[in-house]
Parts: C-alpha cells; sequence; structure tokens
C-alpha cells in the first residue's frame, strides 16, 4: 500500500510540474509564493483560516518578488 500511495502521489507531483512549464517568471513566483505562504500559514495557526491567510499573503509578495 505504501508503494501505491508514493507512486501516486510522485505521478501528481510530476503532472502539476508539467503544468507550470509555460508559466512566465512572475506567475512562476506568484505560485510558489501562495504555497509556502499557505504551508506556513497552515503549520504556525493550524487551521484552515491560517493556511487561505497565508497563501494569500504569500502569493503577493511572490507577485511583487517576480516583477520586472
Amino acid at each position: 500500500m505504501k508503494a501505491t500511495a508514493r507512486n501516486v502521489t510522485l505521478g501528481l507531483v510530476l503532472v502539476t510540474l508539467t503544468g507550470c512549464g509555460g508559466m512566465t517568471v512572475r506567475e512562476r513566483d506568484t505560485a510558489v509564493g501562495a504555497g509556502l505562504g499557505a504551508a506556513a500559514g497552515a503549520a504556525i495557526t493550524g487551521d484552515v483560516g491560517g493556511a487561505v491567510g497565508g497563501g494569500i499573503i504569500g502569493g503577493v509578495i511572490g507577485n511583487q518578488v517576480g516583477r520586472d
């Protein structure tokens, strides 16, 4: 069962990364910032609201970092 879960997870990661292939630098930085912000918000607060807030803040910061 663990091998199946690992393979499914790996497949989903590969599909997700393939979808990001055509992104601009700014779009990529926005997505990375949102993901990291959501993870940090969830880890700090332990609830969904913190994850949403962290994702929003991280996305805005990532967007501004990626601008020209």
